[in-house]
């Protein structure tokens, strides 16, 4: 994830969480430096379920009984004693020696040693030493002695304001979030899973949940929307208008915020979602989720969803065999390539199966990633630099990786693997009616060829023919990749004289399988030209 922070000058950082720590993007050292929080190490179980998501400058981690906060844009005072009249939620104090502002973010405490989070307004800094004074919400004053200021990041519990249920109590147990309208959205809770919690807008730490107040914090509990009548899987910030709550046999959407008549409205009341994230959005707003039903498209203006694989690939799901026991599938949208990634991977083993959805064919291809690279989680990253703009993939080994398009093999960490990329075509039916057909020969122009082109030139690629009486047969050798009737290579690059493969075939249907599996080697075909013929009757 990423997180934004205002300043002199709108910074953005990475955020990646693994191995029980909080990593982030030293923006300071440079663009694409991650260092850990050191705080965060061995704080968080990333064995269990964990969500995260930024709000007004701040991480917010949901991860069980673990409720944390990876802070960027507050500074931090301590004090020993902070008196009688302790600040409020967006007080401003000021340094009497230094002159330093600061507005109240949020407060360990409402007595005796706190520390204080807050955004300071000024160039100076507090001071070791100095009184801090202010004036609370009820005008009662405010002063205290403060230690010297200590800049972000900063690591400490999500907790009520001053940890104090006069501000609402934060459920024991949590595992999803969002941010939403100003808002932070929790749910996952497994005293009631189908509960959901809206904390109060604008202060991420008011968790007080009144009836009728605009903008307050609100649970389903209290809402006139209701909470959900089914397990909460997914919390998905469609749109300003719209919150989809992701089932595990249904799909809701609240319309409209809960303390104005927001109300609950069914999406799909027969297939619920398959996995927390297995949810995306692309770059026109549409919000892509793969439910029980198949892989669902929802506009922006929130029609009646569009299921893409229903006619093309009605069995999607069942040969998918999604077990949430074992696998976690999790989906991504990759702008640079306007597509939908989606990973089923093996817990233990980080074993993935991929498949790529081309939002402009319509297309789904199957894609292998090696075992070191297993999907857990996809980002789709907009860096301030856009050398580091990317659909990020965090991987089962703790790297996070990013597709290249002059890389030639895959990054398994030390080493490298060799890429088995390749196409087919087919059933490709050779005659009309009853009759065979033969292919004479093969030409494949491959990019590249120039003398001082600047194109990728491709290497040389191995092509492979096969023939068969029915398509299902074709179909199952090219997915078997075994049975061909001939094999052999297109060589590099463009389409060089003498490069047309003679090789007779004879057949009712065809199918061809071309591809390079050589390690640092890259291929592209612009065409393939296959020269057949029509022949006698099938005996």
């Amino acid at each position: 994830m990423a997180v934004d922070v205002a300043g002199s000058s709108k910074t953005k950082r990475l955020i990646a969480i693994g191995n029980n720590d909080l990593w982030y993007e030293d923006i300071d050292v440079a663009a694409g430096t991650m260092v850990v929080l050191t705080a965060s190490v061995n704080q968080i179980d990333t064995s269990k379920q964990l969500w995260a998501f930024e709000l007004y400058g701040k991480v917010f981690i949901v991860n069980g009984t673990n409720r944390k906060v990876a802070d960027f844009v507050n500074v931090k005072i301590t004090t020993t004693n902070v008196g009688t009249h302790p600040p409020d939620f967006s007080t401003l104090l000021t340094g009497g020696t230094s002159g330093a502002k600061m507005v109240v973010d949020y407060i360990t405490a409402l007595s005796s040693a706190v520390t204080i989070y807050g955004r300071r307004t000024t160039t100076a800094t507090f001071s070791n030493g100095e009184t801090v004074t202010g004036t609370d919400d009820d005008d009662n004053a405010i002063s205290f002695t403060t230690t010297v200021e200590v800049a972000g990041p900063h690591w400490y519990n999500w907790t009520p304001f001053g940890n104090s249920s006069t501000f609402g109590v934060i459920p024991d147990t949590l595992t999803l979030g969002c941010a939403w309208n100003g808002r932070a959205v929790v749910a996952g809770n497994e005293a009631d899973p189908n509960q959901w919690y809206m904390i109060k807008q604008g202060n991420p730490w008011s968790f007080i949940y009144v009836t009728g107040l605009v903008g307050g914090a609100v649970s389903g509990e209290e809402a006139e929307a209701g909470k959900s009548g089914d397990i909460i899987v997914a919390v998905i910030p469609h749109s300003r208008d719209y919150l989809v709550f992701g089932c595990a046999n249904t799909i809701w959407y609240l319309a409209g915020d809960p303390t104005t008549g927001g109300t609950n409205i069914t999406l799909d009341n027969v297939g619920g979602i398959l996995d927390s994230q297995a949810w995306c959005k692309d770059r026109n707003d549409n919000t892509y989720i793969l439910a029980t039903t198949g892989l669902l498209r929802v506009s922006p203006e929130f029609g009646k969803p569009e299921n893409l694989l229903e006619e093309t690939y009605p069995d999607f799901l069942k040969d998918l065999a999604f077990d949430g026991s074992l696998h976690r599938v999790v989906m991504g949208y990759d702008r640079a390539r306007h597509g939908i990634k989606i990973a089923k991977t093996v817990l233990t083993t980080g074993v993935t199966t991929g498949f790529w959805y081309d939002l402009r064919s319509g297309g789904l291809f199957p894609e292998v990633y090696p075992e070191e690279c297993g999907i857990y989680s996809m980002f789709d990253y907009q860096a301030i630099d856009p050398d580091y703009n990317g659909l990020l993939h965090g991987g089962k080994d703790g790297y996070v990786r990013v597709e290249v398009d002059t890389a030639k093999d895959d990054d398994i960490g030390l080493v490298d693997e060799a890429i088995d990329s390749y196409v087919t075509f087919g059933p490709l039916a050779l005659s009309q009616g009853n009759k065979e057909g033969v292919i004479h020969s093969l030409i494949g122009e491959l990019t590249g060829g120039a003398t001082s082109g600047s194109e990728q030139d491709s290497n040389d690629v191995a092509f492979k023919i096969f023939t068969a009486r029915s398509a299902d047969e074709i179909s199952e050798q090219l997915a078997a990749n075994s049975g061909q009737k001939v094999s052999g290579t297109l060589p590099a690059s463009g389409r060089p004289r003498g490069s047309a493969k003679k090789r007779r075939v004879r057949g009712v249907f065809a199918g061809i399988r071309i591809g390079n599996s050589t390690a640092a080697q890259t291929w592209g075909l612009e065409r393939l030209l296959v020269d057949s013929e029509e022949k006698g009757r099938v005996k």
